[in-house]
Order: C-alpha cells, then sequence, then structure tokens
C-alpha cells in the first residue's frame, strides 16, 4: 500500500525567502522516501535592512506579505497537508520582528516560527546527511546563509557538536562582522577538528551550490580547495557588473558569493580540510525531516 503526502516547508533567511514542497512517499515495510516536489526562492533580503538599520523597512514588510501570501496560495494549490515557517538570522534581530509575525498570521494565515542559531544549526543536522557521507569519516559541517553560519562536526556518521556564528554574506557585504568573530570562529574549528587525522567540508547553501553546479563535476565528487581558491580569485578580478553579464550570474547572486566563498575557503585552511563536497541540502530539508519525524512543531493546512 502506497501512502504520499506533501509538506511545505519556508525557510525566511537574510539573504532569500524559500519554499519547498515535498512528497513523503511511504510504502509498508521500507523506509519513507522523501522527493522534492517544487521549489521557489524569492531574494528580499531582509539583512540587508536590519543588520544595517535594526529593523525591516516598509518596502520589505509588504514584499514579504505579499510573499508568504503567494507561499500560503501555492501550499494549498498543491495540497500541502503540513508545513514549518522558520525565520533565522535577520528575523531574529528585527525590533519589529513579532508585529511583522503577527500581521503575517493575520492576514496570510501563514505560522511563522523565528528559531534561534543552535535550533537551526540542529533542524539542518536532520538531513538525510548519511545519504552523502562515509560512516567511518569527519566532516565538517558548513552552511553559510546571509546572516549567520552554522557550523557541525560529524564523525562516524553522527553529529558531534554544532555552533552557529553571526558572520553571513548580508553582514560582511554591509562590513559589520568584527575581527573578534573571525578570531572566536577559527578557533572553534581548530579546537574542534584539531583531534581528527583528516576532514573534509560538507558545504550547503545557494552560493555553493551555485559553484558547484558550474564546475560541472559529478554529484558525488567534491571541489578542492585548490579549484574554490582559484574560482575565488576569478571572482574577485571582476566587477559586480561583469559577474551578471559575463559570469552569468543573477543580480542577487553576483554580490553575495564572494563573501559566501570567503567563508567556506577559510572554514577549509582552520580545519585542514583539501576538499568541500556540495549535496544540495539546507534548512528547508531538514524542516521537511524534522515535521515527519516529529521532532518540531508543525501546522495542518
Amino acid at each position: 500500500m502506497l501512502k504520499i503526502q506533501k509538506y511545505g516547508a519556508i525557510d525566511i533567511g537574510s539573504n532569500a525567502v524559500r519554499l519547498l514542497i515535498s512528497n513523503i512517499i511511504e510504502e509498508e515495510g521500507k523506509p519513507a522516501v522523501f522527493k522534492k516536489n517544487s521549489l521557489v526562492r524569492v531574494p528580499i533580503r531582509l539583512g540587508a535592512d536590519v543588520f544595517v538599520k535594526g529593523e525591516v523597512s516598509a518596502y520589505n514588510q509588504q514584499r514579504l506579505l505579499d510573499t508568504m501570501m503567494a507561499f500560503s496560495l501555492l501550499m494549498k494549490s498543491h495540497g500541502v497537508v503540513r508545513y514549518k515557517a522558520c525565520a533565522t538570522s535577520a528575523m531574529r534581530e528585527a525590533a519589529n520582528s513579532e508585529t511583522l509575525v503577527n500581521k503575517i498570521n493575520d492576514l496570510c494565515n501563514v505560522t511563522i516560527d523565528v528559531i534561534g542559531g543552535e535550533e537551526e544549526a540542529a533542524i539542518i543536522a536532520e538531513t538525510d546527511l548519511h545519504t552523502f557521507i562515509d560512516p567511518n569519516k569527519t566532516y565538517l559541517y558548513v552552511d553559510v546563509g546571509g546572516g549567520s553560519t552554522e557550523f557541525s562536526i560529524i564523525h562516524n556518521g553522527k553529529t558531534i557538536r554544532s555552533k552557529s556564528f553571526k558572520i553571513g554574506t548580508v553582514r560582511l557585504l554591509n562590513d559589520i562582522v568584527d575581527n573578534g568573530t573571525w578570531v572566536e570562529l577559527e578557533q572553534w574549528i581548530k579546537e574542534n577538528t584539531s583531534q581528527y587525522y583528516k576532514i573534509a567540508l560538507i558545504g550547503s547553501g545557494g552560493n555553493i551550490n551555485k559553484i558547484f553546479k558550474i564546475s560541472r563535476k559529478d554529484i558525488n565528487k567534491p571541489l578542492s580547495y585548490f579549484y574554490l581558491t582559484n574560482y575565488y580569485k576569478t571572482l574577485q578580478s571582476y566587477s559586480y557588473e561583469e559577474r551578471i553579464t559575463q559570469l552569468n550570474l543573477n543580480q542577487d547572486r553576483a554580490d553575495v558569493i564572494i563573501p559566501a566563498t570567503r567563508i567556506y575557503l577559510s572554514a577549509m585552511k582552520w580545519s585542514g580540510a583539501k576538499d568541500i563536497f556540495v549535496p544540495k541540502i539546507g534548512l528547508s530539508d531538514g524542516i521537511i525531516k524534522s515535521i515527519y519525524h516529529g521532532t518540531v512543531s508543525s501546522t495542518i493546512l
């Protein structure tokens, strides 16, 4: 007997807002299969408001309201039975976050949870990483966002520890990450990876996904530190406009891709990793898995 349900995950990030709709396919005697059905991304860039001015601007409030209304209608059209909406770094810090969340709930009928950095890292860890990694090896998992980056140490197939740092692409673009935060991150990575003989990175986030796609590597093959360093230098040699016209990057990707690459390269350098695997998973995938396993609250549609 086959049972198929659709779950929805809304990720309200500092750079972009995403809706992932997944099919959960259950067959008696077999593990559930999670199949992506639809992914919509809207680059609202809430962090550009919040990290500089402390709150979401009226313009971006309206854009977020319009987006949540569209997402609500899309979930209904798809027949989504359960969903969870999570807001991360920008909404955590916005002075008008609570007012905006309530407004979205009233006007769009979408319930939003503003989650902390550690909870964000825990949800991301719910993704099916075991299908992408060697259970006998050690990895540093790095999920780069607009406002924060989540790091997890994975050893012998288990997440040993996780930590969130306020280093993100939008913060770096606005030059509001102080040197002390970088030093703290460097110390954390070195302290938590030095005991392992060999370590590799797992990277997630839109920017590393884009770089991986450009590399044309096979899905199970990693990017090398050498390749990523060279691509970083290439990006820096082009102006913002040239990255759009000559490198064919979207305008909301052409600026943040440089600070994102810097974060991945720093993590590789400090951990001694020579390779980075890119399985194309993130918070939205973790939300779907968490809903299914009942490790987070969710809303019935």
